[in-house]
Parts: structure tokens; sequence; C-alpha cells
């Protein structure tokens, strides 16, 4: 097998193995909460500049979330503009982070590791405390 075909079959069987796995990871709701925070439907197609990177489509991810979900679909900016490509990587980053937080992490622990990062579950930490104010945002949109 070529070097140059090893390289784009792994990282797929990795991320259609860790898509396989989601119904044991993020739930619907909190997918859904997640992109409600991140300006949903109004952000499929765009890119914005966000901290000083890009943040693209529904879910506003970076290029670095998105390496971290295994790299689905063709590039960063055309699978992150796309709402089902999009959604795939949230449900790969967290099925890759999630057991980090705990056996059974929380909709809490989703949401400030999507928006800090995969320390931000873990309470004490300086990512914990900058997602405060993104998880307290996101009880009072989504009724948690």
């Amino acid at each position: 097998m070529s070097s140059t075909l090893l390289k784009n079959v792994v990282p797929l069987f990795l991320l259609a193995s860790f898509v396989a796995m989601a119904a044991a990871g993020i739930s619907d709701s909190c997918l859904r909460c997640i992109c409600r925070k991140e300006g949903c439907e109004g952000q499929v197609g765009r890119c914005r500049q966000d901290a000083g990177s890009l943040s693209c489509g529904p879910y506003q991810i970076k290029n670095a979330y998105w390496i971290d979900a295994y790299r689905p679909g063709r590039d960063f900016q055309s699978c992150t503009k796309q709402f089902a490509c999009s959604q795939t990587a949230v449900r790969a980053y967290m099925n890759r982070y999630g057991p980090r937080c705990r056996s059974n992490p929380t909709c809490e622990d989703y949401m400030r590791m999507h928006n800090g990062g995969p320390s931000a579950c873990k309470a004490g930490t300086s990512q914990y405390r900058a997602t405060t104010g993104y998880w307290n945002k996101a009880k009072r949109l989504c009724g948690f």
C-alpha cells in the first residue's frame, strides 16, 4: 500500500470509528444547544475572525479543532461551513476528548470543551474558569 493511500485511509477509518461510537457520546440535544449558541443555520457557509483565527460554520469551528476531529471532509473550510460535516467534526472531537473529563461526560462538559478545548471540562483549570460565561449563556439559551 502506498504511503499516500495510507495517509488518506487511516484518518478516514479513525473518523468512521469515532462517528460510529457517537451514540455513546454527545446527545442530539446538546449538539443542538452548541449549534444555537454558535449561531447555527445563520452561520452555514460563513467564516469569521475570532480571537485571531477563523471560526467557520454553524458550530464556529477553528482549524485546530477540525484537525483534532480527524479532519472530516475535503478540507477545513469546505467541511466546517456545511452543517452535516461540521456536526461530524463536533461528534468526533467530543468522542476523542470527552473521556478525559469523566466516564460519562455531561452536556456542560461538552459545551465547555467546545468553547475552551479539551481541558475546559476540568474544574479548577484556567480553561474551565474561562468558559463559565459561555456555559451560563448556553444554560439560559437552551434551558439547562
